[in-house]
């Protein structure tokens, strides 16, 4: 499942992930040929020394796992990142903003990591489970006209994580031009399937071992 392989961000964000984890992590990313390793800031520049000359770049996550951090903050975090190596950045929104409806404050933090995280890639982690279809479409929207490169379900630290109603919604908000990152609760090969026929272009696992040997 090599082309199944090309589209997951092999992921290790626990709290109690240790640099033997990260590099086994990186390991098994050149070996699978995974599309990137997902790592917390503080291990961007240990993933990045790991992966040198290979194929696999560094992805690490903003704002991350509450989104609860000022927009400032959470540019200067992304800026840091990239800096030391990170190819994407995956930044969490200010999920409480988004359900009080202030939108401009969404809208100006997505635009202020868009721009510190140049030339990376970002996705924005929308946190489905916590929103209602119209608030997805809302912050799908924000997200596009902010510049961003893809938005994503989940942090898996949420009440749930992607599913594919979610999945099909942000695919026709977004177009075909956005991509669609699944994240959150996708364990096994059918999963991923599922949320790819869904329109995900793009799956954050832990388990990614496991999806691609099937």
């Amino acid at each position: 499942m090599k082309n199944l392989a090309k589209v997951i961000d092999h992921t290790e964000l626990k709290a109690n992930s240790g640099k033997e984890k990260i590099r086994k992590l990186c390991d098994e990313a050149k070996k699978y040929g995974f599309v990137s390793v997902c790592v917390n800031p503080f291990y961007v520049k240990y993933a990045s020394e790991q992966l040198q000359n290979s194929n696999v770049i560094v992805c690490s996550v903003v704002g991350f796992p509450l989104g609860m951090n000022t927009a400032a903050i959470k540019a200067a975090e992304a800026k840091k990142a990239v800096a030391e190596g990170a190819s994407e950045i995956d930044m969490v929104i200010n999920v409480g903003a988004m359900t009080d409806g202030n939108y401009d404050c969404v809208s100006n933090e997505i635009r202020q990591v868009v721009l510190a995280s140049k030339p990376a890639k970002v996705k924005v982690i929308l946190e489905t489970c916590y929103l209602t279809d119209a608030e997805i479409v809302k912050a799908c929207q924000l997200a596009v006209e902010a510049g961003v490169h893809f938005v994503k379900t989940s942090t898996g630290f949420g009440s749930g994580g992607a599913t594919e109603h979610h999945i099909k919604l942000m695919r026709k908000t977004v177009g075909e031009n956005i991509g669609v990152k699944a994240s959150g609760g996708v364990r096994t090969q059918t999963d991923a399937k599922k949320m790819i026929a869904a329109g995900a272009s793009r799956i954050g696992a832990s388990s990614s071992i496991k999806i691609v040997e099937g």
